[in-house]
């Protein structure tokens, strides 16, 4: 069987890759966070023009109609750059929830807006207390028990929450459901709000990805061109041994994250625990790539005007996005102790 991915699928990766190099630099990135909003509805326009915030919504309503598969190595970019535009609450959870939910007037009112770049939605989910750019959406999705409800932001009461990366935007959500705002319930509800969750942290964990390779390629420049005793100190083992570790951490993540995507794309049966696998290692990636590029960087690190807090705070934040991270160890363990657990259950490619 053929593991890797094909070369449409690396061409989409490195076309947003492209874009978001020359467009999304740490300048930009920075820009955003002196917003009021932190976020630019000219530049939602443009990745929707690449196919990002497209690519899950049906080629019907004017998207690229790719799977998770695709999606993660585009939120790996996303991560790559430090953006923190609503790609994972939109693209990655929002658009396929839409499309599935079986609602025609949804569907059509939404999914090609969101596909042009003209949408926004915000997506709560039961194992946080806010929810993410709730500031900016055009509608939200929103929790009550096992219902699902859809919301407009003039229903809704916002009340902006403090964080510590300011290129994260929170707040406390109220609104009062309705019969007319449901669009899920029971069972139904359950199952829509369980894919969210795996579909929000599937996304977050690619970003995390991203976010721990452009850390650690940062560690690497650094460590050639900073000198001690007259060589650079990349030149020295225990600097070298540090950012090795640092890589194979991240190198044994990926995988994990791959193959959640293709477990969430097949809605295979361990998809929830094959997705707390890659969060919880994507995590562990990210906040290993932040303490060793910290310490390469040394007292300089600690800067505001050292880019490096761009993606250390990211990794932090997306550590936190889709459920913390001792909820996924704990979706592990039930999973490994069930007592009705397959021999071998996590082995699904086959």
């Amino acid at each position: 069987m053929h593991f890797d991915f094909s070369d449409d699928q690396r061409l989409l990766q490195q076309t947003v890759r492209d874009f978001l190099a020359g467009e999304c630099g740490p300048e930009r990135v920075r820009a955003l966070w002196e917003e009021p909003t932190g976020r630019s509805r000219a530049l939602w326009r443009r990745l929707a023009e690449i196919g990002l915030v497209a690519a899950r919504v049906p080629e019907a309503h004017e998207g690229m109609g790719v799977s998770e598969v695709e999606l993660v190595l585009l939120c790996e970019e996303v991560g790559r750059a430090g953006l923190a535009e609503p790609v994972v609450s939109t693209a990655a959870v929002a658009a396929p929830l839409l499309a599935e939910i079986g609602s025609q007037e949804l569907a059509e009112r939404w999914l090609k807006p969101i596909a042009v770049g003209d949408a926004i939605v915000a997506v709560g989910h039961a194992h946080s207390a806010f929810v993410a750019d709730a500031h900016v959406a055009d509608l939200l999705l929103l929790p009550d028990g096992d219902d699902l409800h859809a919301v407009l932001p003039a229903d809704v009461e916002l009340e902006a929450q403090p964080a510590s990366d300011p290129a994260r935007r929170l707040q406390r959500v109220r609104f009062t459901p309705s019969d007319a705002t449901r669009i899920a319930a029971g069972g139904t509800g359950r199952a829509i709000q369980a894919a969210a969750l795996d579909r929000g942290a599937l996304a977050s964990a690619a970003q995390l990805l991203g976010a721990a390779e452009r850390l650690i390629s940062l560690a690497v420049a650094y460590a050639k061109q900073r000198e001690q005793f007259g060589v650079p100190i990349g030149s020295f083992q225990a600097v070298k041994h540090q950012l090795a570790n640092a890589l194979v951490k991240l190198e044994y993540a990926r995988p994990l994250v791959y193959r959640a995507a293709w477990s969430v794309a097949r809605a295979v049966a361990p998809r929830s625990v094959h997705v707390s696998m890659a969060k919880v290692a994507a995590g562990e990636a990210g906040a290993l790539a932040s303490r060793t590029a910290l310490q390469v960087h040394g007292a300089i690190g600690y800067t505001w005007e050292q880019d490096l807090h761009i993606w250390m705070r990211r990794c932090a934040s997306l550590d936190h996005e889709w459920g913390l991270p001792h909820f996924h160890r704990q979706r592990m363990a039930d999973f490994a102790l069930a007592e009705d657990a397959p021999t071998g259950a996590g082995n699904t490619f086959r």
